[in-house]
């Protein structure tokens, strides 16, 4: 036990040294042999089995598919009413399908929900060419998102995780980068449109649809993501659910069956929804306006300089209190940014963030002949007043 305590240890200080905030962990016993639960909003780490172990990511590589999909339609590069047409490349692929007949046309919303709830691997490559042009184009994309996102263990080979292609030994990744996109994916509120589908049908009716992630119909608050298997690879899932307003996420890697790999997600999610919360930045009242003193505006309402959520243990949830310190008057000029104030977030004497309270425009200062001017029109009311 002990030694397990050191090397929980020393993982938790890899994980800050470059950047990645860690929880303290939980013992949890989970059968997949490497694991990973992440909240959503933080990007905390709240428990983790070797996650950072390179192994092959089955079709859970389409969270990566699907990024550069959700990209590109938010940049305008495609569009939701385009028709994507199969290529014989995608048309050929093996694994799971919608059997694409080539040169068959589909909408972007039926490759879409074909890819998300059915794994669909022609119309992954017909996406990717749609994209890029070429699958190989596209998987060029891929590594260059994943090395923006910090994904530094991984290697894409392909659009789809099928593992009889060339090179697809070199197509790794770990669970921890997995959950790095899988997040970045989240990002995006259309795809949920799709990741939440348990069941739907494609070709007007005529081809149905089931959802490989069983937790979208079995466990509470499921938004999806993204299921995996082949013979090397094992059972891998990258699973999200969101309750009371806290999303996570639960990726494993090389489940022995089926049944591991959505326990195991089970087991990560039920621990982080008891044990963890999130709270607000935003103070409990608004934040009262400051006066400008000498300034060409008399007073401006200040605001937070960050608004991300803060991920404390549930148990400090009642504790929890928020300070605002903020003067009454400053003096003018004041620049957009400058800080104002500060609100402290603590649960009893333990401080959770000091977050900078700051101006959210400029204000000059008056000048000296302004001062000239309002002085003028003092004067003339105040002399029309006795008039």
């Amino acid at each position: 036990m002990l030694v397990r305590r050191i090397i929980i240890g020393i993982l938790a200080a890899a994980l800050l040294a470059v950047g990645i905030p860690i929880a303290q962990g939980a013992e949890l016993e989970i059968a997949a042999p490497s694991a990973i639960l992440m909240d959503a909003a933080t990007g905390t780490v709240l428990f983790e089995k070797n996650a950072n172990e390179r192994l092959a990511p089955a079709s859970v590589t389409k969270v990566m598919t699907l990024l550069l999909v959700m990209e590109a339609l938010e940049k305008g590069q495609i569009s939701m009413e385009d028709s994507v047409i199969a290529s014989d490349a995608a048309a050929r692929k093996g694994g799971s399908q919608v059997y694409l007949e080539p040169g068959e046309q589909m909408s972007m919303d039926e490759m879409l929900k074909s890819v998300v709830v059915s794994s669909a691997n022609d119309c992954a490559t017909a996406l990717a060419e749609h994209i890029a042009g070429s699958e190989a184009a596209f998987v060029e994309l891929m590594n260059q998102r994943a090395a923006e996102l910090g994904m530094s263990d991984t290697h894409f080979v392909n659009c789809t995780g099928l593992d009889d292609e060339p090179d697809a030994a070199e197509h790794l990744t770990t669970a921890h980068d997995i959950a790095i996109m899988s997040r970045q994916l989240l990002m995006h509120e259309r795809i949920r449109n799709y990741t939440t589908i348990w069941m739907d049908t494609v070709r007007n009716g005529e081809f149905g649809l089931s959802n490989t992630n069983k937790l979208v119909r079995f466990y509470e608050g499921t938004t999806g993501l993204k299921t995996g298997y082949t013979s090397s690879a094992g059972h891998c899932l990258a699973a999200s659910a969101k309750r009371d307003g806290m999303e996570l996420i639960a990726v494993v890697m090389h489940c022995g069956s089926s049944q591991d790999r959505f326990e195991s997600a089970k087991a990560m999610l039920n621990y982080g929804f008891a044990n963890y919360a999130l709270v607000s930045p935003e103070p409990l009242e608004l934040l009262p306006a400051v006066e400008i003193k000498l300034g060409k505006e008399a007073a401006l309402t200040p605001v937070l300089q960050a608004s991300a959520p803060i991920l404390i243990q549930k148990s400090e949830l009642s504790r929890v209190s928020k300070t605002v310190s903020l003067p009454e008057a400053v003096e003018a000029p004041v620049a957009a940014g400058d800080q104002l104030g500060m609100m402290t977030i603590a649960a009893g004497e333990k401080v959770l963030a000091e977050i900078p309270i700051i101006a959210p425009k400029s204000v000059e200062r008056l000048s000296l002949w302004d001062l000239t001017v309002r002085l003028l029109r003092a004067i003339c009311m105040a002399g029309e007043e006795e008039g």
